[in-house]
């Protein structure tokens, strides 16, 4: 049977894995989103949609270039939740 430790210790893995997974693709967008606000800033343009194009170009192109770690750091952790199910439920 499963105790409520070993609940919180999976959801405290997911968590920690989807934060892990995420991160790059945000940081991304932040770097991207403080470069076009300071590049509003200082041409007085303010255009509200100019911020969008640029961060959805630069995570597109993060998501191309990291995708496949993240995805085998979301295959790593499916793998070690499937394989402990035994462990968990007897």
């Amino acid at each position: 049977m499963i105790t409520q430790e070993q609940v919180l210790d999976i959801a405290k893995d997911a968590i920690y894995n989807i934060i892990i997974t995420a991160a790059p693709l945000l940081l991304i967008s932040l770097i991207v989103g403080l470069i076009v606000s300071i590049f509003q800033t200082v041409t007085s343009i303010q255009e509200q949609t100019l911020t969008f194009v640029p961060k959805i170009l630069a995570v597109f192109t993060g998501l191309m270039l990291i995708g496949s770690w993240m995805m085998s750091n979301i295959t790593d952790f499916m793998t070690r939740l499937w394989s402990s199910f035994s462990f968990y439920l007897g």
